[in-house]
């Protein structure tokens, strides 16, 4: 005789564990509930030590990046711009030409680096990126001792992901470094094979100034759309959309300078380098001048620049502060008696102002404190929540 839960799995309008479950707040319809988690299963899980998990979540997360990514380049690159892409007799070869762009590249990290931040964030926090863990130790309190630990872990997962690339696309790449060898004597160029796995400039890029000016810039450009995405204080941006920010802004980087050469990501670049060094020799990073040197560690100052950009010029703490967000290392009272002093300093300068005959920029003519006003809450929201009202620019 079937069980009662065997028999309730039988209603029509009961929906199948699965997918599902992610949806069941949107659903009417009831989804069959998991079965109950085990004590074997949370003592396994509180078990496992964090750092491992947080660095297998990095690695897994640039993984998650770096391979789709790569793959795509690879499409490209052996249907495009290698002649195994044409096979013997013009008869179609290797590669599927509908899927050689740089746009189609574009969109092939942007997605991956939603997916990367989607699947391992809640694990690591999802810096996937050497020079983003550096920013989050300046800037965030971070901690550095994990800081040497995240970075291996990146590396780590890029150069597994060049690796599996090679298996999976094995014979298509010997082909075309057998054609590479015969054209041009090497495979360490921008179109060769190698290319597939990490960046060379282009051969007419001989001025590593040049080369060095644009992935800084591109670089501070992710950077800054990167840390706006990450703002507890910004009002555009939602959970669910930072990881498609982020990664878009990754894409009209792509789309608009991979032409030109760029690297973006020292994991990317380094532990995917490493791997064409092991199967096509040294020259990936001696190539070109050692232009290697850019590729891998140009984006590191230039995230740091765009970060700190960021925290002198647009971050808005205090808003922060007020959605409870971050706190005040002097506490609920504290922030208050700032804001007394700050608002007090606003309308001197506005006295000051109106007898030189103008106007301030910036004018706060009346702070309204509600709530709890002894500030024995944690942090400045809800009963101790500070609301200023200017007729400027508002601090919560």
């Amino acid at each position: 005789m079937a069980s009662n839960d065997d028999l309730r799995r039988q209603h029509t309008h009961d929906i199948e564990l699965g997918a599902t479950d992610a949806l069941q707040k949107h659903l009417t319809r009831h989804v069959v509930p998991p079965k109950p988690v085990s004590e074997r299963k949370l003592r396994f899980e509180h078990a496992r030590p964090r750092i491992l998990r947080e660095m297998v979540g990095e690695a897994t997360g640039v993984f998650f990046y770096v391979f789709p990514g790569i793959a795509s380049v690879a499409s490209f690159t052996l249907a495009t711009t290698n002649p195994v892409a044409i096979g013997e007799g013009g008869t179609p070869g290797i590669g599927v030409p509908i899927f050689g762009s740089l746009f189609q590249i574009g969109w092939a990290f942007a997605i991956g680096i939603a997916f990367a931040i989607i699947t391992c964030a809640q694990v690591s926090g999802g810096h996937f990126n050497p020079a983003i863990t550096l920013c989050f130790a300046i800037w965030q309190g971070f901690p550095w001792r994990k800081v040497p630990h995240y970075i291996f872990a990146q590396i780590f997962g890029a150069f597994m992901a060049g690796l599996i690339l090679m298996g999976c696309y094995w014979p298509e790449i010997q082909a075309a470094k057998a054609n590479d060898l015969a054209a041009h004597g090497t495979v360490h160029f921008n179109g060769g094979v190698a290319s597939i796995l990490c960046t060379y400039p282009n051969p007419n890029q001989t001025n590593q100034g040049f080369l060095f000016f644009q992935e800084f810039f591109v670089d501070s450009f992710i950077g800054i759309v990167l840390w706006a995405c990450l703002d507890p204080a910004n009002p555009f941006m939602t959970a669910t959309a930072a990881p498609w920010a982020i990664g878009l802004a990754y894409a009209v980087m792509v789309w608009g300078f991979a032409g030109n050469s760029i690297s973006t990501n020292l994991a990317r670049d380094l532990g995917t380098r490493i791997v064409a060094a092991i199967f096509f020799g040294g020259e990936a990073f001696s190539v070109n001048n050692g232009y290697s040197w850019i590729s891998i560690l140009v984006n590191v100052p230039a995230t740091i620049f765009a970060t700190g950009y960021y925290e002198a010029v647009i971050r808005d703490s205090l808003v922060a502060v007020h959605k409870g967000e971050r706190h005040y290392e002097g506490g609920d009272a504290g922030v208050r008696q700032l804001v007394r002093t700050l608002t007090k300093d606003q309308e001197v300068a506005g006295a000051m102002a109106a007898v030189g005959n103008e106007k301030p920029d910036d004018q706060y003519n009346e702070v309204r404190y509600r709530g709890n006003e002894n500030g024995t809450n944690g942090n400045i929201h809800g009963n101790g929540a500070v609301e200023a009202v200017s007729k400027g620019r508002d601090w919560a």
